[in-house]
């Protein structure tokens, strides 16, 4: 539907031995365009996002909120756009633009509070990163994640991250996208990789994979991402049930807070030879 990649023109600087020379050329930029989630019609948030598994990102979301905690409480999600349905395109056009998402709940699932949606429209915030609250995620989860018998060996878990490079189509000709991956702790088996502009939105759209395939809690399971670690991160993944949380580069201070708190597995610097474990190590077998 959307445009995962433009092409624009740009002067190539190189410095050399021969000083400094410039070329015409085109680069590949990853695409970045707002989408609107609403829910029943009425808007709940808008995010920055690539183009792409939309009602994934959409049903990731909802958990990540505490809106919906399963499958079966997520019913459908259409495009809003086009003829008579009074969305505006580009120029004032009816044509649909796919920047708009509207979500049906299934039957007896309550509403988000319309204080969610006026928050979100007041900070464009992305999750609960603006409540800065360990026992907000606590309270809202549906899912007890310390109690979670995940576990692999040391070796398998420092794979991870060349595993995910390996499958990031967009970001080997961008340079330009974050990515998250769902591996099975107990089998290695890669299950789901998504790529977003926000490593959010990417791991938004693992969550929503696994909400669209009725799999959550999401026991079991290493949520692999391409970044830091930061409290929205580990948020999304209790509000999920995951257990593990591995990162290339470094974690928050309250991100490792809220991995402890609600037992996670968080590892960071996980490249190369060596990772540092920071809270549950228990689970990895070393």
């Amino acid at each position: 539907m959307g445009r995962l990649t433009v092409h624009r023109p740009i002067v190539k600087v190189v410095s050399s031995d021969d000083g400094i020379g410039e070329r015409r050329r085109s680069d590949t930029l990853a695409v970045e365009e707002p989408l609107e989630i609403r829910v029943a019609g009425a808007p709940l948030a808008i995010t920055m996002r690539t183009p792409g598994h939309d009602v994934e990102l959409a049903a990731g979301f909802l958990v990540s909120e505490g809106v919906i905690a399963r499958g079966d409480q997520f019913r459908s999600a259409i495009h809003c756009g086009g003829p008579g349905t009074g969305a505006v395109g580009v120029a004032g056009s009816a044509e649909n633009t796919y920047n708009v998402l509207d979500v049906a709940l299934a039957p007896g699932v309550a509403p988000p509070d319309p204080d969610l949606a006026r928050r979100f429209y007041t900070t464009s915030s992305c999750g609960l990163c603006g409540k800065a609250s360990i026992d907000a995620v606590e309270t809202v989860s549906s899912y007890e994640v310390g109690t979670d018998a995940a576990s692999l060996g040391a070796e398998e878990l420092l794979e991870l991250p060349d595993r995910l490079r390996e499958e990031q189509a967009v970001f080997g000709t961008t340079g330009g996208l974050h990515a998250a991956a769902l591996f099975d702790a107990s089998t290695g088996e890669l299950l789901v990789v998504r790529e977003d502009v926000g490593r959010h939105n990417a791991v938004d759209k693992v969550v929503g994979w696994g909400v669209l395939n009725d799999r959550l809690p999401l026991r079991g399971m290493v949520l692999q991402v391409s970044g830091r670690a930061s409290f929205e991160l580990v948020q999304k993944a209790v509000m999920a049930g995951i257990p593990i949380l591995s990162a290339v580069s470094a974690p928050s201070s309250l991100a490792v807070e809220l991995a402890e708190a609600s037992g996670v597995t968080l590892a960071g610097f996980v490249r190369g030879s060596s990772m540092n474990l920071y809270t549950r190590a228990d689970r990895v077998r070393r």
